[in-house]
């Protein structure tokens, strides 16, 4: 089980929603599979090891359920599925990303996170357009260090489109 940690906030940085000004940010990284993607560590609230979720009738299959947080229910998504990177497994590295997405918690799974990674201006190129399941109204851009290549996550956008559902757009 992965040690539940707060994430403080100390950090004064500001992202704005377009995502251009996203350089000299700190990023958490985190693996799907194959894959290392990266969000603003601005946005998590916590990690915590994976548990059972209680499921709810007629959710979508990415939505795997929800959790009770501290007595807040929250939805917790499988990024894998969602993604349709493959069939999930749940393991003891398989941990759940607890993020504040404006002012609502959302619970996201997956395989693993790695560390937090601050990127330079120099170390972000723009996302390429790709024909995928991932679109790239989500996608910040690439960020790269060394050998690794992170895909930046535009979580708020991510989890505030209608297809997701979890966050009022009004908000």
């Amino acid at each position: 089980m992965v040690q539940s940690s707060q994430i403080s906030e100390g950090n004064n940085a500001k992202v704005d929603s377009s995502g251009s000004d996203i350089a000299g940010h700190e990023f958490l990284a985190f693996t799907l599979g194959s894959e290392e993607y990266g969000i603003d560590i601005l946005k998590v609230q916590e990690i915590r090891g994976y548990e059972a979720v209680t499921r709810i009738a007629n959710a979508p299959e990415f939505l795997k359920g929800v959790i009770n947080l501290r007595g807040i229910i929250v939805p917790v998504v499988d990024m894998r599925i969602k993604f349709n990177l493959g069939e999930p497994t749940y393991d003891q590295f398989t941990v759940v990303i607890i993020l504040n997405i404006g002012g609502r918690i959302v619970g996201m799974v997956v395989d693993s996170v790695s560390d937090v990674t601050t990127l330079l201006p120099e170390q972000v190129r723009p996302a390429p357009e790709m024909g995928t399941t991932f679109s790239s109204d989500f996608l910040i851009g690439l960020g790269t260090l060394d050998e690794r290549m992170l895909i930046l996550v535009d979580i708020d956008k991510l989890m505030s489109s209608p297809e997701m559902g979890l966050v009022d757009q009004h908000a």
